[in-house]
């Protein structure tokens, strides 16, 4: 049995390459070769996150979860709202077809 989650979100969550570039940037005062090196990635692989056009893996969430002292779950929570929230836009349609099914 599950309960239904009727509160939909209006906007599309921030990506975490926004955290980034928008917050953790600037508080650590780094640029974009200083973060790629210091995470051991290229400064190509950086780029493509900050600027929204990379999703952050499971690895990356390691990286930053280390440089940054937080937890991998941060960073991968952050990535899981908005690939859901993409994926329930492109599917809307599909998934308003599917009927529920009810408790025999």
């Amino acid at each position: 049995m599950s309960i239904p989650n009727a509160g939909r979100r209006k906007i599309r969550p921030t990506h975490p390459g926004e955290m980034l570039r928008e917050d953790f940037l600037p508080d650590f005062g780094l640029t974009v070769s200083a973060l790629a090196e210091a995470l051991g990635v290229s400064r190509q692989t950086m780029n493509e996150l900050l600027r929204e056009r990379r999703a952050v893996s499971p690895a990356m969430a390691l990286r930053l979860s280390r440089l940054f002292s937080n937890s991998p779950e941060f960073w991968l929570n952050a990535q899981r709202a908005v690939d859901l929230w993409d994926a329930a836009k492109a599917l809307k349609t599909r998934v308003e077809r599917i009927k529920p099914l009810k408790v025999a």
